[in-house]
């Protein structure tokens, strides 16, 4: 890749190496600016979940010439099944393939966000300076420049911070007043981890509805390995506060919820012990009136988390960071007209996939007993029999992110 040199370049901080940051990088680089990431972890943080792109995303990362590297990599994830206690599928809900129209619940570029993350390292990592094991615990800033105070005790001067350090962001509670709430609430929460796969588990998401507005699902993205979900309507202190408890506690929380849930539930909970990966979290979106102040500004879930319901999260990482760098590169020598351009131009988009989430929705897809169970599973399953869902996205005009059309910047394809 070859480095164009802006007219006017920047020293940049990024806190955050996951996938918004990684693609500020890739972009910034390209605009010939200095970019230093710090991720607090002590390396590349190449785990998690299965993720998806959708709308948007997928062109943005076309336009940074990734999309065939992605391919290679996608999960073969066929569609969305929902299953009694015995596994029996009473609908099933299959992707949409044909490349027009919209994305059903299976996307048709699922991807495991470790893989995701490799992706865009790979491609930034030779222009940008990564920082592991180190974070930023707070700035300073004045009409010229960004000091950054390193969680080593060390503080470096920059001509821009950008916080992408993702849902729980440090610098967005730095920037904004005391005591702001920057989260809506859905009141459902959500804790997934690793399983061995068996031979009963298919390329098929399967979806298991339990009495209580709870959810089991189930999906396998490789050859040996099942990812197990959790999921809870509940709005409580309790509830809210387990996040933030040691993994112990956290799991036995979990297990106490499910443990009469049935179908593959002991399964599921015997392998949480073992599985190298679990990560609790609420629901929320993060909604803020403003992503900037002074030379320090949010991206990716920091600024405006969508929710995992909203299908857009690392769309929504992707297609923000690429038009943050692209105000970044085409007003280098005028920061203020570049951080205003970026909110005025990815707002309506933001608004969009944060307006997709329905409290009203995700209750409907949660049934409290098991009468609103079986009429769920009654109409799905009826709508699928007459090819509803695949019409529907097969037919639709726009996916997830509304008509909003991707900006152009100069060095918006890459070589």
């Amino acid at each position: 890749m070859t480095t164009k040199i802006a007219k006017h370049s920047l020293r940049i901080l990024v806190a955050g190496g996951g996938v918004a940051g990684q693609a500020l990088a890739f972009w910034l680089t390209r605009g010939g600016h200095q970019v230093t990431v710090v991720e607090r972890f002590p390396a590349l943080r190449a785990s998690g979940a299965q993720v998806d792109l959708r709308g948007q995303g997928i062109e943005a990362v076309e336009r940074m010439g990734l999309l065939e590297t992605v391919r290679s990599r996608l999960v073969d994830e066929a569609g969305v099944a929902f299953v009694d206690s015995r596994g029996k599928p009473k609908a099933t809900i299959l992707a949409n393939t044909s490349g027009k129209g919209r994305q059903t619940l299976t996307s048709e570029y699922e991807i495991m966000r470790g893989d995701m993350v490799r992706i865009l390292h790979e491609a930034s990592t030779n222009d940008t300076e990564y920082v592991f094991g180190k974070s930023v615990d707070g700035f300073d800033q004045d009409a010229d420049r960004v000091t950054a105070h390193f969680s080593d005790g060390t503080s470096g001067e920059y001509d821009l911070l950008i916080g992408a350090d993702g849902q729980g962001s440090r610098i967005r509670r730095a920037l904004l007043p005391e005591g702001f709430d920057p989260y809506w609430r859905v009141g459902i929460h959500m804790a997934y981890w690793f399983v061995p796969r068996i031979a009963s588990d298919t390329d098929i998401r399967d979806t298991y509805m339990v009495p209580g507005g709870r959810q089991i699902i189930r999906r396998s993205d490789n050859a040996t390995e099942t990812q197990v979900y959790f999921v809870m309507r509940e709005e409580s202190a309790e509830a809210s506060a387990i996040h933030r408890a040691p993994v112990e506690q956290q799991q036995k929380w979990w297990a106490e919820r499910f443990r009469d849930a049935g179908w593959q539930t002991d399964r599921f909970i015997e392998g949480m012990k073992d599985s190298p990966f679990f990560y609790s979290q609420e629901i929320a979106q993060v909604r803020v009136d403003s992503w900037s102040k002074g030379r320090v500004v949010l991206a990716g879930d920091a600024a405006h988390c969508a929710s995992p319901y909203s299908g857009m999260g690392i769309s929504g990482g992707l297609v923000g960071a690429y038009v943050l760098a692209g105000e970044i590169n085409r007003h280098a020598d005028d920061l203020p007209t570049a951080l205003a351009n970026y909110e005025r131009v990815l707002r309506p988009f933001v608004d969009e996939i944060q307006g997709e989430v329905s409290p009203r929705v995700l209750r409907m897809g949660m049934p409290m007993n098991k009468h609103a169970i079986s009429a769920f599973q009654n109409v799905t399953a009826l709508a699928c029999f007459f090819h509803i869902p695949a019409l529907v996205a097969r037919f639709s005009k726009e996916d997830r992110g509304g008509d909003w059309q991707l900006p152009a910047y100069a060095d918006a394809h890459a070589a």
